[in-house]
């Protein structure tokens, strides 16, 4: 791995040299992973003009098990409570830099000023959102790691699908899933489980309550692994106990007909509001365009919401190796809602078309 982050740090020193500045500091957490390894969270990276630096606020030792920085990479510890951030300044001015590009995007705006305070000669620019573009699209490493995290996710739904269900309530269902995932070698939650019963499926965004399970409910499930970082997402509904009222399947069968339409627009050099569109229409046609969500569909990595983003007036066309989820979901207040969330790689029709990733069956169960 260590050659892998040796080039994306390449990449970026390559963007960073071209808008004029001879060093870089990166504080955003996902984006130090992505160019040095895992580390903790308040740890920043400087690429320098004469060495690259993890500034640290503590030693990386027993009290970080989870830390595999690439060792091509020095480790600066921070003396007493000071800013690794403010200290990596320091460092970059000291290597010779007289301009630092940084994530003005993530800093603060006490951070901003404590950069200037360490480093008074150094100019500050904005490096942008030139890391995130370049995690856009994935290696096979970790496609591998997110197909990993999707065959955790689909293996703890589907235990919970066959255990009884009636009488337990969200917030319940919503820890054994997350305790489930953890048993079958998660990280832990790619984020907080959604679990929505009866007419809080009808809530886009719902957390779980009390409520308990009734016969007759739209059960509606969002749960996502991580899985050495990288995060996926996985989202169903069911019918609780009986079989499904006619209202229930009706729109059922319009959201699954919408989410594959999303699917099968998953191509190299679609437009990612062609792909928001497909799905879209299929919904606002049946005159559900008050209940859709702002978002179809989005990319995920190392964070659970990457761009490209699917949505009506999105800029931008897929490539090849971009992992997305394809997630339309109508709800009704007061009543129920249906949700279909997958995770799939674009990959060329060559190579079989899109991969899908969480393959936890779509059919209306009754459960």
């Amino acid at each position: 791995m260590s050659e892998v982050y040796a080039v994306r740090r390449t990449r970026l020193r390559e963007c960073c040299n071209a808008g004029g500045s001879a060093a870089a500091l990166v504080s955003r957490p996902a984006n130090v992973r992505y160019l040095a390894g895992a580390v903790p969270e308040d740890t920043v990276l400087l690429l320098g003009p004469a060495e690259d630096l993890l500034v640290c606020a503590a030693p990386l030792d027993d009290r970080f098990p989870q830390a595999r920085p690439d060792e091509a990479l020095r480790v600066h510890v921070v003396p007493g409570d000071g800013d690794p951030a403010a200290l990596a300044a320091g460092l970059a001015a000291a290597q010779g830099a007289d301009s630092l590009a940084v994530e003005e995007h993530h800093l603060t705006v006490a951070r901003h000023r404590a950069l200037g305070s360490a480093a008074p000669r150094l100019r500050l620019a904005d490096v942008g959102t030139a890391v995130e573009q370049l995690r856009v699209v994935k290696d096979e490493e970790e496609i591998s790691c997110l197909r990993i995290g999707a065959e955790i996710a689909d293996q703890a739904l589907g235990e919970l699908l066959e255990s009884i269900l009636v009488g337990r309530t969200e917030r319940h269902l919503a820890l054994e899933l997350e305790r489930r995932l953890v048993d079958h070698g998660a990280d832990g939650p790619a984020f907080a489980t959604s679990v929505a019963t009866g007419p809080n499926s009808g809530r886009p965004g719902h957390r779980p309550t009390d409520r308990r399970v009734e016969e007759g409910d739209f059960l509606s499930v969002c749960l996502g692994a991580a899985y050495r970082g990288y995060r996926c997402a996985i989202g169903r509904t069911f019918v609780i106990g009986t079989a499904p009222a006619d209202w229930q399947i009706e729109l059922y069968d319009l959201v699954f007909t919408a989410q594959r339409a999303g699917r099968e627009s998953l191509v190299p050099g679609a437009a990612c509001r062609d792909v928001d569109r497909a799905a879209r229409q299929v919904l606002d046609g049946a005159g559900y365009a008050e209940a859709l969500p702002a978002v179809t569909g989005h990319g995920v990595g190392l964070e659970i919401d990457e761009d490209p983003r699917m949505t009506p007036a999105a800029m931008g066309k897929l490539d090849a190796c971009v992992p997305v989820t394809v997630e339309p979901g109508v709800h009704l207040p007061g009543r129920g809602g249906v949700r279909i969330d997958d995770t799939l790689v674009v990959r060329p029709e060559a190579d079989g078309g899109p991969e899908l990733l969480t393959i936890t069956t779509k059919e209306l169960l009754a459960l």
